[in-house]
């Protein structure tokens, strides 16, 4: 008889770890709390206006081709890829911003005009860049945090250095520009915590950035979760929506079942794609791997503010992606990492997706998506929301010079106190745990229980760490953890 398993949560690791499970010959339950799928990934949709709730960058193809690979199957059978050109622009003033083509080659030409002998500079960063892009997401990403010696390779042995440096100091070396200087150190902010907490090793987000370039999926990000579903149910994947999970049966040390609305499923072997923190509390404390203390000494990637707005005309002056740096970035970040608290001026994201993307507003309309990074845990009421969206908005018409506050059709936000109510997650953070030196690989928290035999955890907060590509690979990871412990 084949055994079964339940997965709690649909977000990406959940929704890989299923396909490669039941590739694998279990029958797969997934249980999602939610009415939708997606987890971080759902989608809003409103008055002809579609947006993404959570992910809005498509990088690192590779692996989501890598991913699809495995079941013989390419991202194209599912959903079509655009190349942004440009792939976004950062604002450091009023009409004075500088635009990410989608080259390295012309990216060196806007370095070059901001910096002379920048562009030799920043050939020579992103190579190696390059070299750490292809040790990383080629190899060490795909090892499952068990052990320090994963990340012992003749390879890393050459670049030891670069896990006791950090990205800060290594821009700043060679850059002396501050608008370059803080275009290079964004990407980072991917992993969740800041350039001068982010070992060297990682400046192959750079190379992510400038090497491979941002892609938009046609009709959103919200493609690539159904794509999972798709592939996940061909392979005979059952996925079940209000299923919230009470609690996790534990039985001498072994799991027994889950109790999801009062009902009782009996399985041996549960894989969680949810918080990792709130998942542990669905367990008696005898059974729990981390105390409280353990996460509240952690760093945690940001929370987010975000706004969902229709507008009812088409706005000018920026891209797909727009990035508003004019104010100062370690005043931000401070407020964020060193004592949290709502930032006085705040860096803030835009997103217009209905310039590349004809399905994501109506003719002549513009759907735009505004997100400030913010410390997790604060005080967040609807008079706090609504400060904010004054705030950047009235930053956002000075510097492209236009009205747009005028033009809002409807407005919805989402903040901390959505991300703890829709994803129990842990004091709202939006992206899981930063990936600083003492956060990452085998010290990130474990795939697999030590304390419940049968109990596993995917995710943004175990290993590789926050983003969409590292979840797909947690949930490869995780699979292959369970197929080696529990084999049919």
């Amino acid at each position: 008889m084949k055994k079964e398993i339940i997965i709690i949560g649909s977000g990406f690791s959940s929704l890989a770890a299923s396909c490669y499970l039941a590739k694998a010959g279990y029958n797969v339950t997934l249980l999602e709390k939610n009415n939708t799928i997606g987890g971080r990934a759902r989608q809003l949709v409103k008055d002809g206006f579609t947006f993404d709730i959570g992910p809005t960058w498509y990088w690192m193809p590779d692996v989501f081709e890598r991913f699809f690979n495995d079941f013989d199957k390419k991202p194209s059978d599912y959903y079509s890829l655009e190349k942004l050109n440009p792939a976004y622009s950062v604002y450091f003033g009023k009409n004075d911003y500088i635009t990410i083509e989608d080259t390295l080659a012309k990216i060196s030409e806007a370095f070059e005009k901001e910096e002379p002998g920048s562009s030799k500079k920043l050939n020579t960063f992103i190579e190696k860049a390059k070299s750490n892009y292809d040790i990383a997401i080629k190899d060490l990403v795909y090892n499952p945090g068990v052990s320090p010696l994963e990340l012992v390779t003749i390879a890393t042995i050459k670049k030891l250095d670069q896990f006791f440096s950090n990205i800060k100091r290594d821009v700043r070396k060679e850059f002396k520009n501050e608008r370059l200087v803080k275009i290079l150190e964004f990407p980072v902010l991917f992993l969740g915590a800041k350039p001068s907490d982010t070992p060297s090793f990682y400046s192959f987000m750079n190379y992510a950035d400038f090497g491979l370039g941002t892609f938009h999926p046609k009709k959103g990000m919200y493609q690539v979760i159904l794509a999972l579903e798709n592939l996940a149910k061909s392979l005979g994947v059952i996925i079940k929506t209000n299923a919230p999970i009470e609690k996790i049966i534990i039985e001498n040390n072994e799991v027994k079942g889950v109790i999801s609305n009062g009902k009782t499923i009996n399985t041996n072997i549960v894989v969680s794609g949810a918080d990792y923190h709130h998942t542990e509390t669905l367990l008696d404390k005898t059974y729990r791997q981390y105390s409280e203390s353990y996460w509240s000494k952690k760093t945690f990637a940001p929370s987010s503010l975000l706004f969902y707005v229709g507008f009812d005309k088409k706005i000018q002056n920026v891209n797909h992606h727009t990035l508003f740096f004019d104010v100062d970035f370690d005043v931000h970040a401070e407020a964020i990492y060193d004592t949290p608290k709502w930032p006085e001026e705040p860096l803030f994201y835009a997103s217009f997706p209905s310039i590349t993307d004809a399905n994501s507003a109506p003719e002549g309309k513009e759907a735009g998506i505004f997100l400030i990074p913010l410390a997790p845990g604060l005080e967040d009421t609807e008079a706090l929301r609504e400060a904010y969206f004054e705030k950047i908005m009235t930053r956002f018409e000075a510097l492209t010079s236009q009205n747009i506050k005028k033009h809002v059709i409807f407005k919805e936000s989402f903040c901390i106190n959505d991300f703890i109510k829709d994803y129990n997650s842990y004091k709202g953070n939006a992206y899981g745990m930063a990936n600083t030196i003492t956060q990452t690989a085998f010290l990130r928290p474990k795939l697999k229980s030590k304390k419940v035999k049968g109990l596993f955890f995917t995710g943004q907060l175990t290993v590789p760490g926050p983003g969409v590509p590292p979840s797909l690979i947690s949930g490869k990871l995780v699979a292959d953890l369970v197929t080696k412990h529990h084999s049919l």
